[in-house]
């Protein structure tokens, strides 16, 4: 809504109680039209549209029911407030689910009407709101890559929507390769912080000696080689944003002390005595099950739940295959631009291939496939490559003994055989198995297989 006044329409078909309506309106500073019937509402309605309609539910002939159902269809975001003599639960049921922001009974008091209109108009205000966010969400996701119509990508556009313009702690969680940066950016862009830093930070990818001092920074000597003063990420981020990618991975040492920073907003440098006082809003990531992870003592509990508080899913590939189709023309798009090629066409046979394949690799890889094709133009390759890829088990081939089995011990044995198989290639084995290669080096080291 603007800080114009609100524009009300009445309709109500006995004179001398529309009269009175529209004066206690105007009076109160809103700008009234009237009209005395459902025909001459919409008449009007096509000429001009009101913030909010207040209307009789008796109107002759026709009823404030059967404009509620003509202003819900042409209409959806206008407000519209009921008002009938006869007032039962069942018309106020009635109107409600046709849609009615809210319901009067006659008679009412001049102040139960003009709360009725200020609680309409506040539901207005944030409707208007809410399609501002929606249209700048619309414009951030072209602006970050993320792509998508499928139903599970609208939830978590959603989510987005909705907490973006707050400071609250997101935990995004999803397989490798799914948008969980992309996610993360777009939480950014639409923040009240987006013209403040924004930090991302691999928590996997810091070697665990050096994984406080790049969080948290260190004073000269404080460890052997520190020379000047580092300034850690959390501190880079001030004011701004911090994006703790693989937080599944951060030591248990260092998740102490982010748990600490959490709670009370201060940190420490390595070596310093006194405390730094920060204002970040933190988003982390994971491909991890962090419930699994808690259970087994590699995370802490407590900074699990703190992190926790929005949790937002990015989904597989494989479960939004509607929008294969849509990516892979984004993405043709994306590379023809970045390498200044034309962006070129693929065959109704490839693209076949693209929407039948099981993509372990989720959206990153499909995005590395198509990549190549613009560069490469070769759609033989591209199909031929998709069918050496390792395919979904058939359960119907390999079922479960009765007895059941050993999680550990098969889970073990498949590990060594895929070792075995390519001579200890890990990266082969990898993916031959179908698992990113940070998550096999997990499980190698899970089983002492390192």
């Amino acid at each position: 809504m603007s800080q114009q006044p609100l524009h009300i329409l009445v309709v109500e078909d006995e004179p001398d109680q529309r009269s009175l309506i529209c004066q206690m309106m105007t009076a109160n500073n809103y700008v009234v039209s009237e009209a005395d019937s459902v025909e001459q509402a919409i008449v009007l309605l096509k000429k001009s549209v009101p913030d909010l309609i207040f209307s009789d539910w008796k109107l002759g002939q026709l009823t404030g029911m059967d404009l509620l159902t003509f202003v819900r269809r042409e209409h959806a975001d206008l407000g519209f407030i009921i008002a009938t003599a006869y007032g039962t639960i069942t018309h106020a049921v009635d109107a409600m689910q046709a849609g009615a922001d809210d319901y009067l009974s006659k008679p009412y008091q001049r102040q139960s009407l003009f709360m009725a209109i200020e609680k309409v108009a506040k539901s207005l205000k944030l409707k208007q709101h809410n399609r501002r966010l929606a249209s700048e969400l619309s414009q951030q996701q072209e602006l970050v890559g993320i792509v998508g119509k499928a139903p599970c990508m609208q939830k978590v556009y959603t989510r987005v929507q909705r907490v973006s313009a707050t400071d609250a702690t997101v935990l995004i969680g999803g397989e490798s390769g799914t948008g969980k940066e992309l996610a993360a950016r777009a939480l950014y862009q639409l923040s009240q912080r987006h013209h403040k830093p924004f930090v991302a930070i691999n928590c996997g990818a810091i070697p665990e000696s050096l994984a406080e001092s790049e969080l948290f920074g260190a004073e000269r000597g404080a460890f052997t080689g520190a020379t000047s003063q580092k300034i850690g990420k959390l501190e880079a981020a001030n004011g701004g944003t911090i994006f703790l990618d693989e937080i599944g991975d951060l030591p248990l040492l260092q998740q102490t002390k982010l748990l600490r920073f959490l709670q009370e907003g201060v940190i420490s440098r390595l070596g310093q005595n006194g405390e730094i006082k920060l204002d970040v809003r933190v988003i982390a990531a994971t491909h991890r099950d962090l419930r699994t992870e808690v259970a087994e003592g590699r995370f802490r509990e407590d900074l699990f739940y703190r992190l926790n508080v929005v949790p937002i899913e990015m989904p597989p590939l494989r479960e939004r295959k509607e929008d294969i189709g849509r990516l892979i023309e984004h993405f043709l798009k994306i590379h023809g631009g970045q390498y200044g090629l034309e962006a070129a066409n693929l065959s109704a046979v490839t693209v076949k291939a693209l929407l039948d394949y099981p993509w372990p690799g989720n959206v990153r890889e499909l995005s590395n496939r198509i990549e190549r094709f613009v560069l490469l133009g070769d759609e033989d390759e591209l199909v031929e490559e998709l069918s050496r890829q390792p395919q979904p088990l058939n359960t119907n081939q390999f079922l479960l003994p009765e007895t059941g089995i050993e999680w550990e011990i098969f889970e073990k044995d498949c590990l060594e055989q895929a070792m075995s198989r390519h001579q200890g290639n890990r990266t082969k084995a990898a993916k031959f198995l179908g698992l990113s290669y940070k998550a096999f080096l997990y499980r190698l080291d899970k089983h002492q297989l390192v």
